[in-house]
């Protein structure tokens, strides 16, 4: 696009022509200025201000840690869930800015990158960490090139993540509990408890922690014994709560529920019937499955009290996600189908259902093999 200048009285003008409007040609001109040479800069400014669509960063200049500041803002603030933003906003803030925020975004280096995650490798981050900071650097650096057009070439296409040995997971490293533990901590939080219903219903379901938190009357069908999992509960900071889409597309999922959970969820909502008629105007009624006498809400924080009692008064090593690690594990070792149970705990890979429960799937190969032995004996 041209432009030019030119005297009008004693002030200098730039000009150049802008796009198209009903048909008709648009011309821009404005004041650029007491001399030729102030116009003739002017409109290089312009000229750039317009290519760029308006915006109004000086991507000469722009450092990465102002880039990722702007990234955020226009990217992740609009496009990813709160979680998600605050994971985001901690590897920025915690581990970009401080080991490449001085640096001009446009001499940003491939072997800078190279060093960062070598080092973060060097100081033990785990595998899944450095996925992570990748996964961040990668996209908002894909960005800059296109659309924000702040640099010509995406130097991340050119890092390798260190090659870092996976450590295989075991049956302690999940956490997984025995039936007789899961027993004890029902004994310690029977029926009537705020806690009773949530840790039924993650035992027999594998639902996370958020999902069932979440959990709606409306989403449970005691006559068709299924339950639809279709939001999770996110904490914004200071006791506010919102109800958010399920972490991922396969998440969305329905669960089919056996006689024992759904007879424990009907006499629970008769329950529920009753505490609102003692209640009456201060009962909090907001549908949810998992509510504490009054109808208040259990929320993913008030399970991180009933982790703390299994742990150090039970002493069973424990967390909520236990119950969702148990469920699958217990359906594997009983023989039944992984693509059912990846289905059933929502994950959007086979393979993610297959590596986390590895130290089962190890036992059924052997099973398999010990099948064909009896079969050719």
């Amino acid at each position: 696009m041209q432009g030019g200048v030119r005297k009008r009285g004693k002030k200098w003008y730039y000009y150049f022509d802008a796009g198209t409007v009903n048909g008709k040609r648009k011309k821009i001109e404005r004041v650029g200025g007491d001399t030729k040479a102030e116009a003739l800069k002017a409109l290089r400014e312009a000229l750039n201000e317009f290519e760029k669509a308006g915006t109004i960063i000086d991507e000469s200049n722009i450092s990465v840690a102002d880039y990722f500041d702007y990234w955020f803002d226009n990217y992740v603030k609009v496009n990813c869930k709160y979680n998600t933003q605050k994971y985001y906003k901690d590897i920025i803030e915690n581990h970009i800015k401080p080991n490449l925020g001085i640096y001009k975004l446009k001499s940003l280096h491939p072997a800078t990158l190279q060093k960062f995650f070598n080092g973060k490798y060097l100081q033990g981050y785990s595998k899944n960490s450095l996925k992570n900071f990748f996964g961040v650097l990668s996209k908002a650096l894909k960005m800059a090139v296109y659309p924000y057009q702040f640099i010509k070439e995406n130097p991340m296409q050119y890092v390798e993540l260190p090659k870092v040995e996976e450590k295989k997971k075991d049956k302690d490293d999940l956490k997984i509990i025995t039936i007789e533990e899961f027993n004890r901590i029902i004994e310690r939080f029977p029926e009537g408890s705020s806690f009773y219903i949530p840790c039924q219903i993650a035992f027999h379901t594998g639902m996370r922690a958020g999902e069932v938190c979440a959990l709606t009357w409306d989403c449970v069908d005691l006559k068709e014994k299924v339950i639809k999992v279709e939001k999770t509960l996110i904490g914004k900071g200071k006791g506010i709560w919102e109800l958010a889409s399920p972490k991922t597309k396969s998440s969305y999922r329905t669960i089919a529920i056996g006689d024992t959970l759904v007879n424990i969820l009907k006499k629970h909502k008769k329950s529920q019937i009753e505490n609102r008629l003692r209640y009456g105007k201060y009962y909090k009624d907001f549908n949810f499955v998992c509510t504490k006498e009054n109808g208040e809400l259990v929320t993913t924080d008030s399970l991180k009290y009933l982790s703390r009692v299994v742990n150090y008064e039970l002493g069973i090593d424990f967390n909520f996600h236990s119950f969702r690690h148990t469920h699958a594990t217990m359906l594997l070792e009983a023989g039944a189908n992984i693509k059912d149970i990846q289905e059933r705990l929502g994950h959007s890979r086979i393979t993610t259902t297959i590596d986390t429960y590895s130290h089962v799937t190890k036992k059924m190969k052997l099973d398999t093999v010990n099948i064909l032995e009896n079969i050719i004996k």
